[in-house]
């Protein structure tokens, strides 16, 4: 049997703040553009970057209310791990040309930025959230990186490892 996997996971900063609203259905949703770079060193040795913009479409399901957290918590300018799939659209604007959208269908949402409690949104699994407040993360050393002061650099977290003072059992 044949498998497919469409999975988007994406740590990035959000270009401003999300804007939600109510579908004729009274279903909630939240859109937010979160930007990603990368950097590398051109020919002549220069520094070069490029930001890739992503847009990305949080729901209220009926095990989630994502999209209300995402309005009450996430604000311009925070660093987010999002995970879900890509989507890709097309509808007749009103002047009745095509258009076409990629989107990022967000099913798991983390708040890296240390200013607000770097919380982790979703249920038992983290996909899908319960809604409600920030869970704090357990502190294991693949969420220790995930969790750096104000949205720092993940080089950060090496020296963590020396502290003696931690309850990991291991």
């Amino acid at each position: 049997m044949s498998r497919s996997l469409n999975k988007v996971t994406l740590i990035g900063n959000l270009g401003n703040d999300p804007e939600v609203r109510s579908t004729t259905g009274g279903n909630r949703v939240a859109t937010f553009s979160l930007a990603t770079s990368r950097t590398w060193n051109g020919p002549a040795g220069d520094k070069q970057e490029k930001t890739e913009w992503h847009r990305c479409v949080v729901w209220n399901t009926k095990s989630s209310q994502l999209a209300d957290i995402v309005e009450r918590y996430v604000k311009k300018g925070d660093k987010l791990y999002v995970e879900g799939r890509i989507e890709y659209r097309q509808w007749q604007d009103k002047d009745g040309q095509t258009r076409y959208s990629t989107e990022i269908n967000v099913r798991e949402l983390i708040m890296l930025s240390g200013a607000r409690g770097g919380g982790e949104f979703g249920g038992e699994s983290s996909y899908g959230g319960s809604g409600g407040a920030p869970r704090q993360r357990a502190a294991t050393p693949e969420r220790a990186k995930a969790a750096s002061p104000a949205g720092g650099d993940f080089e950060d977290f090496p020296g963590a490892l020396e502290d003696e003072d931690d309850d990991l059992p291991f």
